[in-house]
């Protein structure tokens, strides 16, 4: 399926951390208690961006190595930089064609970046190419066609009411695979066996809604590329609707809930 992706920034690590980064690295934590990987392991890590999930197997699963590679050159710079551990190495490369032998990794692991991948069964199966027999391939992505990211919903269902064009950017349009059975279907497409799949719920939580806003105004990622190619008329507009829609008058709260997948070489 092909999406619309002339929003996609991926870069400033800084910003994209403001807006994704805190919640990747609270749901990752999670994600590595329900993987339970063996520790004193070679890892490899797809798509790494920030380092959400690198810091965060380098503090909970004692990994022998990690290499941790991004399409993104800008990302990895930021993730090498906030990352020091002389357990990891970090590659830019792209997730169809990696730099690494084949069998040489014990874990292989992805987190929220498989449906941005423009070939996802082939990516699934570079990832097992480089897996040793016996190891564990394993990622997740956001339950985008349930709602899964509460506060990116809000803001797709708002941009929608301002500009109805809007309704395709939105993420649960755009990647309605997301969901158990289309997991399961690309993971047979790519040849996959073993599979479990379980969701992973985390809670999102904005001091009031001018935190809440802010990090869409940072141009990193889907929303806020979006939200940030409007003009200043429209994007009030935006944020008027935002902040109707919501009504909160302290703390924003809201869910946020992955779906995550393991299988075995």
């Amino acid at each position: 399926m092909q999406t619309d992706t002339r929003h996609d920034a991926w870069s400033a690590g800084q910003s994209y951390d403001q807006y994704m980064g805190r919640w990747s690295k609270k749901i990752a934590a999670k994600y590595l208690d329900w993987l339970g990987a063996p520790p004193d392991a070679d890892w490899l890590e797809i798509g790494c961006g920030t380092g959400a999930l690198t810091s965060a197997i380098l503090a909970k699963a004692a990994p022998r190595s990690i290499v941790a590679t991004d399409a993104s050159a800008d990302f990895v710079a930021y993730a090498k930089s906030a990352n020091v551990d002389p357990r990891a190495t970090f590659e830019t490369a792209k997730a169809q064609k990696l730099g690494l032998d084949t069998d040489s990794r014990d874990v292989v692991t992805s987190a929220l970046v498989l449906n941005f991948l423009p070939d996802k069964t082939a990516a699934l199966k570079e990832m097992h190419r480089v897996l040793r027999p016996g190891g564990v391939l394993s990622f997740y992505v956001w339950d985008y066609p349930g709602g899964g990211i509460g506060f990116i919903d809000a803001f797709w269902k708002a941009a929608a009411k301002v500009d109805p064009k809007a309704a395709e950017l939105n993420e649960g349009a755009r990647f309605p695979f997301c969901s158990e059975t289309g997991l399961r279907e690309i993971c047979a497409q790519a040849g996959l066996s073993g599979i479990a799949i379980s969701l992973i719920e985390i809670e999102t939580e904005f001091e009031d809604f001018d935190a809440f806003w802010m990090p869409f105004t940072l141009g990193a990622g889907p929303a806020p590329g979006y939200c940030m190619s409007l003009p200043a008329d429209r994007r009030e507009a935006l944020m008027v609707q935002l902040k109707q829609q919501i009504a909160e008058a302290g703390p924003v709260r809201m869910p946020a809930r992955a779906w995550a997948v393991r299988a075995t070489a």
